[in-house]
């Protein structure tokens, strides 16, 4: 017995995919709001006594620290997702990540209250983390777990572009209020607006999650009784290897990407102290852009991977990232605010292809027993090797070496890393998912095997 999608409509099809990309949106628009205040304000406000140098560095560590504990989150929500299902675990980490970010914008700064504030917003960053780790892997689960065998890619990029849909969300609402409360103003309080935003959203995405139907192959899981009883202890004891280098896949692209979810190039190109010292809005609305661009480059790479195959797909995406990687600084340091955009928009080209066949993928690289362990657990060790510090390590090699080429090398080498962990994983495009193909799940998986 295999899986039966036949009783899965159209419709249902299309209100999974939207409540996915909707959802993982609101996630991310979290996630990355934190990130854009740290590389414009919070230096300021929360680590004032460290310096301008210093003080970034501390802010783009609480960036990076939040990665520390999406393990854990992954180590949740795999546990609970492959036992009682991917929908409540969803529904779950939507309301932890919108209910922190939410009093993030509520905290007092440094001057206010001292050593307290920049704890408490390590503390938030924290849940921020946990939220996020255990997000991902359901949304894409039943994006991909519901789709049709022929088009696993497409439906398993909808929750990749919600991703985008964040940075392009945050970096807007951040202009916006940058905009509508210049200098100080902004820096009293127009940047806690579009923390406070989210719970609006946390309202509408937890009403569209709970509207969806769990998984089929949960459903079907469930059915047979077969829900692992420590998926966590199985997934490694069988699967090491392949958690390992899907985690390697993720590193090229989450060190490049975080450059600009991370806020590294915000800081860097509008840093008053700095050789650019561009203005702060029109900074933010070239990161916009190159969001709507990555985008459709994710979009595209759902589509094509479906064409081509999973492994194809990236290994373009790898060779055109590079290429990119290494446009990106001249085209910054012309200190023209539209070189700046090409230069990302550029960069999102091979983003986007290398980021939006991952969900099907990692689908269908882990056996359904262990699944959602599986792809959570590889996405966030992925993120703390490849994005947790890039921004830190950026900031320091700039500050070190006093060259920004030098921090393209550094993200040419993660690149190739990414491109290394694909070359050592097959392509496993159309594999049966269900639970009744698991001994079929379990072989085929390493580019050494015969």
């Amino acid at each position: 017995m295999s899986t039966d999608l036949s009783t899965v409509s159209a419709v249902d099809r299309r209100r999974v995919a939207f409540a996915t990309v909707v959802g993982t949106a609101v996630e991310w628009y979290d996630y990355f709001i934190y990130a854009s205040a740290a590389g414009l304000v919070f230096g300021t406000l929360f680590f004032e006594p460290a310096g301008p140098g210093f003080g970034t560095i501390l802010s783009f560590l609480t960036v990076g620290v939040s990665f520390l504990f999406r393990p854990l989150g992954a180590f949740l929500a795999g546990h609970f997702g492959d036992k009682v299902g991917r929908r409540p675990v969803l529904v779950a980490t939507l309301i932890l990540m919108g209910a922190s970010t939410a009093l993030i914008g509520l905290l007092p700064t440094y001057e206010a209250i001292g050593i307290g504030a920049p704890l408490l917003l390590v503390l938030l960053r924290i849940l921020q983390g946990v939220s996020a780790g255990g997000e991902w892997g359901g949304a894409v689960l039943m994006a991909v777990e519901h789709a049709p065998r022929n088009r696993r890619g497409l439906f398993g990029a909808m929750p990749q572009i919600g991703v985008p849909i964040g940075l392009l969300m945050a970096s807007a609402m951040m202009a916006s209020m940058d905009a509508l409360f210049p200098g100080d103003a902004f820096l009293d309080w127009g940047w806690r607006i579009p923390f406070l935003f989210s719970v609006v959203l946390i309202l509408v995405g937890s009403w569209l999650r709970r509207s969806v139907e769990e998984s089929p192959v949960f459903a079907e899981i469930a059915e047979r009784k077969e829900q692992a009883k420590a998926p966590i202890v199985d997934l490694f004891a069988r699967f090491t290897p392949l958690v390992l280098l899907s985690a390697l896949v993720f590193v090229g692209n989450s060190a490049v990407g975080y450059m600009t979810t991370g806020g590294y190039i915000q800081r860097y190109a509008t840093d008053p102290d700095g050789a650019l010292g561009l203005d702060r809005g029109s900074v933010l609305w070239a990161v916009t852009v190159s969001s709507i661009s990555w985008l459709l480059a994710t979009l595209a790479a759902g589509w094509i991977c479906d064409v081509i195959g999973r492994r194809n797909t990236y290994i373009v995406g790898w060779c055109v990232q590079g290429v990119f990687v290494l446009t990106l600084f001249p085209l910054v340091n012309t200190g023209s605010v539209v070189l700046l955009g090409v230069g990302l928009v550029l960069l999102t080209l091979g983003l986007g292809l290398t980021y939006g066949a991952q969900s099907v993928w990692y689908t269908e690289l882990f056996p359904a027993s262990v699944r959602f362990s599986g792809v959570s657990i590889s996405y966030a060790l992925g993120s703390i090797l490849g994005g947790a510090f890039a921004p830190t390590i950026a900031q320091w090699i700039q500050q070190s070496t006093g060259s920004s080429m030098n921090v393209a090398y550094y993200l040419l080498g993660m690149t190739a890393l990414g491109l290394v962990g694909t070359l050592l994983l097959r392509d496993r495009k159309g594999i049966d998912l269900s639970p009744a193909s698991e001994a079929k799940q379990q072989v085929g998986i390493y580019a050494w095997e015969k």
